[in-house]
């Protein structure tokens, strides 16, 4: 009877402890807020104002900064780090972009190609007109 010992405090008391999990506060929410809110306004600016001549550009700084809003959104919303449940959620996370990554750039790989791979005798997408 001795073995049915069982130490509660140990396990019990998990207020005041650090266990890995972070819940935010109201200074990290505030700064999430601010920053999506900055990394909204700025393409929305960029396109109402025309200020670059140049789409793709401009099309290349939205992608960049919608990268870098998803960052903000896992980092101060979901509060996904390293440390948050014992690293799998960020192993997890880094998994599906890479699958991600694999898949845009193989279709967009498979698209760029496909006039050229087309059976020979089909007409050439790029030279096809309407003729009246």
């Amino acid at each position: 009877m001795a073995h049915h010992e069982h130490n509660h405090g140990h396990h019990d008391d998990h207020h005041g402890h650090d266990d890995g999990h972070d819940h935010g506060s109201l200074k990290t929410y505030t700064i999430g807020f601010i920053l999506s809110v900055v990394l909204t306004a700025i393409p929305f600016w960029l396109v109402m104002g025309k200020v670059l001549d140049n789409p793709s550009t401009t099309a290349m700084i939205l992608l960049g900064l919608g990268a870098v809003q998803i960052v903000v959104h896992m980092v101060y919303f979901l509060h996904m780090n390293s440390k948050s449940e014992g690293g799998w959620n960020m192993l997890a996370l880094i998994f599906s972009a890479i699958l991600v990554v694999i898949v845009l750039s193989g279709s967009i790989w498979v698209m760029y190609h496909m006039n050229h791979n087309m059976m020979p005798g089909m007409p050439d997408a790029h030279n096809m007109r309407i003729r009246p």
